[in-house]
């Protein structure tokens, strides 16, 4: 009797215990996932106070997936889908907006919120909260109709031109780096055209002692100047076609010069217009490369010229169960198909469910077409200080974890004291 009555009182706690947990306090319960873009959370946490920020998505009301990509005009244009769930399963909304390519990280998080804001409205309208929401929609006197741009006065042409160094120094090593780039870009929806260069020259001192004693300085070099060029022409929703050209010059890996022209064709197995949520493509080119050396290589070459063809698959899914990137690339050289070279990367980040999440990256390549190595090879001290550029069959770069995260669900705090 007395072992009923413990198991029944236990029983009553539970369904008391339950009951409180699910009848809430009247706020929207929102989970924001941000994996794919930047978002000011600390922000938004303080600005936005009248819903429950979770961080377990399988138990929030509403699931806010934020993507962004690059526009035309080096800007940004986000996405928001405002995902129903519990409650709320079956309802679903999205909301675009665009800033500009100077914009600061104030005036892209202000606007960031404001759509947060928009976008949350008619949820928090179903809940006890909506007394706390202030809308204001009238204009100070100015015509807010949205007009489409008549003219352009730069016809979508965008320039931008940069540079940088550094300064790295002790008693036995010093070096200095400097880089410069400029680019054009033309960008709309039925073409893309695109122009930069980089180059620079990094320099490094190292003082020791050999082995009479005597203070050695070695000083190494290295200079290198990319410039690219691309053009893209939409074809429809699925197909696009363009090239690539491209010049190279790299003293670390024995490029006089090295000039290509790779003509191509792209198919999209889901529409271009869903970027932001899926992206599956398959690209094919071919073309030639003209090499010129700076020294012999090991296959006695000072210049040559080279035809071969690339094949590209790219995969990307922006879910609410996570992400997913990954791709495979292949091209070889056609007067001898041994000379080639595959690698494959893949970026994958799974929620599994509530608190479990599941990450892991891996990046691999098989290495089979360098030409352009010296002949002699390399000494010791020109290994130690990367003078010289070495043979190497394979490439090899991976991490993977798992994380587990259990108790209170809730994330609507922000106290930033004795933040470094």
């Amino acid at each position: 009797m007395k072992k009923q009555l413990t198991i029944s009182v236990f029983l009553f706690f539970i369904i008391i215990l339950n009951a409180a947990s699910q009848s809430g306090n009247g706020r929207l319960k929102v989970f924001i996932d941000c994996s794919d873009t930047r978002c000011d959370m600390p922000y938004i946490k303080t600005e936005i106070n009248i819903i429950d920020f979770l961080m377990d998505r399988v138990s929030s009301d509403v699931h806010i997936l934020i993507t962004s990509q690059r526009t035309g005009d080096q800007g940004r244009q986000y996405q928001m889908i405002f995902y129903g769930q519990n409650d709320f399963t079956g309802t679903t909304d999205t909301l675009h907006f665009n800033t500009g390519p100077n914009a600061t990280d104030f005036e892209r998080r202000d606007e960031m919120l404001k759509y947060l804001k928009l976008g949350l409205g008619p949820w928090i309208a179903k809940t006890n909260k909506v007394s706390a929401i202030n809308i204001s929609m009238k204009s100070n006197g100015e015509n807010t109709e949205e007009e489409e741009p008549t003219d352009d006065k730069w016809n979508f042409w965008v320039f931008r031109i940069g540079g940088n160094g550094s300064v790295n120094a002790d008693k036995v090593y010093k070096s200095y780096r400097l880089n410069g780039n400029f680019s054009i870009n033309r960008i709309t929806d039925e073409s893309k055209l695109r122009f930069y260069y980089y180059g620079g020259q990094n320099s490094s001192r190292y003082d020791y002692e050999d082995d009479n004693g005597a203070i050695v300085h070695d000083i190494v070099t290295n200079d290198r100047h990319n410039v690219f060029h691309q053009y893209v022409k939409s074809l429809n929703d699925h197909w696009s076609a363009g090239y690539t050209a491209h010049f190279r010059n790299d003293t670390f890996s024995n490029y006089k010069s090295r000039i290509s022209l790779f003509p191509g064709i792209e198919y999209s197995i889901f529409p271009y217009q869903e970027v932001n949520n899926r992206f599956f493509t398959l690209n094919y080119s071919v073309g030639a490369e003209s090499f010129a050396y700076i020294d012999s290589t090991i296959y006695e070459k000072k210049d040559e010229i080279l035809a071969r063809h690339n094949v590209a698959i790219n995969l990307r899914f922006i879910q609410k169960w996570g992400n997913i990137r990954t791709g495979i690339e292949y091209h070889n050289y056609f007067h001898d198909w041994k000379y080639y070279r595959l690698s494959a990367y893949s970026d994958i980040e799974v929620r599994i469910t509530g608190g479990l999440s599941f990450n892991t990256y891996f990046y691999g390549g098989l290495i089979h077409d360098q030409f352009n190595l010296r002949k002699g090879g390399a000494t010791e001290a020109e290994v130690l200080t990367r003078r010289k550029q070495l043979e190497s069959g394979y490439d090899i770069n991976a991490h993977f974890g798992l994380s587990y995260r259990f108790g209170s669900k809730l994330s609507n705090f922000v106290n930033p004291r004795f933040d470094d």
